[in-house]
């Protein structure tokens, strides 16, 4: 089966991250090709960075599909440009954010998300609601600092994070904690071992979303919100 992984955003660098964890986390068998939508922002933090990447990343999604892939993950915490990209795509399209949420739900009682800056609160708290999951979230915490920093790993960066993992389990009474950045991928394994509890990273659950509804043969209804948009060329 292959899966196209793709990131909204223009850094090569977390394009680079965002392919290692995808590779790290795909079954066997499993062919993976990320992209990254150049030309987008750099990282997004909040609604205007992510209205700016979604034509770029659509672009990439459109380029995968004809190249016959049979999934998609968009590897942003946001969602980014989820419907549309099931729009334009007939094979299935899984956020790494709808998809961490959704296998935290099967761990634990109650989640809580750890995020990169404040900015993004609004966007989660409404992808919650829609995705009819906020009674199921504990608390939403940003840690304060730029994607690309904790993409980069600084030790500020994973300080924080960690600040916020704890208050999120010790006074939000979480039962599991959600990475709310693609760039904390490789943080997972470490938190979950530090705090004894699961710690749910975007990425690896796209994966095995996307890998499931492929392996039951379910592809994105083109019927309804996901029909294939009407071409509206000049006559």
């Amino acid at each position: 089966m292959r899966i196209h992984v793709v990131n909204p955003n223009a850094s090569a660098p977390m394009t680079e991250g965002i392919a290692a964890a995808a590779l790290a986390a795909a079954a066997p068998g499993i062919e993976v090709t990320t992209t990254g939508a150049a030309g987008g922002p750099p990282s997004i933090e909040g609604p205007v960075d992510g209205a700016m990447a979604v034509p770029w990343m659509l672009q990439r999604i459109e380029e995968a599909e004809r190249a016959g892939t049979e999934g998609h993950v968009i590897a942003c915490f946001d969602d980014t440009g989820l419907d549309a990209a099931r729009c334009i795509a007939r094979a299935p399209v899984v956020g790494i954010g709808e998809a961490a949420y959704h296998c935290a739900t099967l761990v634990a009682d109650r989640f809580a998300v750890v995020t990169s800056v404040p900015e993004a609160l609004p966007v989660l708290r409404g992808n919650l609601a829609r995705y009819g999951l906020s009674a199921r979230c504990a608390g939403l915490r940003a840690a304060g600092v730029p994607v690309l920093d904790i993409d980069r790993g600084t030790p500020e960066a994973l300080a924080a994070i960690r600040r916020e993992t704890c208050a999120a389990l010790d006074t939000d009474g979480a039962d599991a904690i959600v990475l709310g950045c693609a760039g904390m991928a490789t943080l997972a394994a470490t938190l979950s071992e530090e705090f004894g509890c699961p710690v749910v990273e975007g990425i690896a659950a796209g994966l095995s979303l996307v890998t499931a509804l492929g392996a039951a043969g379910l592809r994105t209804s083109k019927r309804g919100g996901y029909a294939t948009p009407r071409r509206k060329d000049e006559e």
